[in-house]
């Protein structure tokens, strides 16, 4: 598959699609709904990238374990009874069943179809009747390991079992957050606060994020909330990641969607590659987790976890809560209407304007040089 798509006939794709990205024109319409594109996608981005899987104190504990998705790949994070955190991939060895469901604290990991055990470690401890099988080894059956690492309150997994490690992806981001006064580590989980369907390509949800040249259109709130003049809103890009900074808009306080006063006096809005940002509102300390996970060519499902200061009213956080769900419900609208777009096929690249949408190039570099 690694060699399937650039310079492809298949796909339409010219081959100096880099030099034509680099000049800022766009992927070509066909990759947002292509089923070839995105089965690529799932093997050369989604098979070996670090993904958010979920909340470090549901597995901080011998046994606590959680499931998550990387792209179409299923993980199950557990802590082993030495106190090691351990990733497999959630697909017992036997017929394929997902071995665990949700999250909990269990002493072994029992897929429901058979009764194929496997320890934390993710060996195989029992397979009934294995026994009656000649030349059954059972240490040839252990689940399939996959990575997982750590970044203070947040667990990511990679399917990758030899990944670049997390903290070099992270690149500038943990500094950003520190010299703002955040600390991952000290902010508690306050819920998921929201899951919901968007009926258009991933990478559509993604370039939307990475953009605020829309803002004084298409979000009034948020633009009279943070200031979007192009002279003031900051882009910023690192290897794997990129960033949006902005201050706070001064010009009319009355109209202010929620008061910004607190110990985070500006926001930050960060993407990491390849589906996941971290949004910091004006306020009390806070950081929001996005995730835009694929779901076929032609939907994604996305969800928002929530991490606030220990002693944060709700009454605050349902108001900042409540002011995203407003902004998501905006760029929902939009991006599934760029999808219906793209899909006619009318128009084959767009043009970016680099000075405002810089963070959509370096993301489709990305994308480029992975099926490359």
């Amino acid at each position: 598959m690694t060699s399937t798509l650039a310079g492809s006939s298949t796909f339409g794709v010219p081959p100096d699609l880099r030099a034509e990205l680099e000049r800022g024109r766009t992927l070509p319409a066909g990759w947002y709904s292509d089923q070839a594109v995105y089965d690529a996608e799932q093997e050369l981005i989604f098979g070996r990238s670090w993904q958010y899987a979920g909340v470090a104190s549901q597995v901080a504990e011998p046994g606590q374990y959680l499931t998550c998705r990387a792209g179409a790949v299923p993980i199950v994070v557990v802590r082993d009874r030495e106190g090691a955190l351990r990733a497999h991939v959630n697909v017992c060895r036997h017929r394929g069943h997902l071995v665990a469901e949700g999250c909990g604290r269990r002493e072994t990991l029992q897929c429901a179809y058979h009764a194929w055990t496997y320890d934390l470690d993710g060996s195989l401890r029992r397979a009934p009747r294995s026994d009656r099988e000649p030349g059954f080894d059972a240490a040839d059956w252990s689940l399939h390991p996959a990575s997982v690492d750590t970044w203070g309150s947040l667990v990511f997994v990679n399917p990758d079992p030899d990944p670049v490690p997390l903290l070099e992806t992270l690149g500038p981001v943990p500094q950003s957050l520190a010299d703002a006064g955040l600390d991952l580590s000290t902010l508690e989980h306050r819920g998921r606060s929201r899951e919901w369907l968007v009926e258009a390509n991933w990478k559509l949800v993604v370039e939307n994020f990475l953009e605020c040249y829309h803002c004084p259109v298409a979000h009034p709130s948020f633009s009279r909330l943070i200031d979007v003049d192009p002279d003031a809103y900051r882009l910023t890009t690192a290897r794997w990641t990129s960033s949006q900074f902005g201050e706070v808009e001064q010009r009319a306080p009355s109209r202010y969607p929620y008061d910004p006063v607190g110990a985070i006096e500006a926001a930050q809005f960060h993407f990491g590659w390849p589906n996941w940002s971290l949004n910091v509102f004006p306020g009390p300390p806070n950081v929001r987790v996005l995730v835009f996970q694929p779901d076929g060519p032609h939907r994604t499902s996305t969800f928002v976890d929530g991490f606030w200061a220990p002693g944060t009213p709700d009454s605050v956080i349902e108001e900042i809560t409540e002011f995203g769900v407003i902004v998501g419900a905006e760029d929902t609208t939009l991006v599934e209407s760029v999808h219906r777009g793209l899909a006619t096929g009318l128009v084959e690249q767009g043009r970016l304007l680099l000075d405002s949408e810089r963070l959509i190039q370096h993301f489709q570099l990305l994308v480029h040089d992975a099926l490359a």
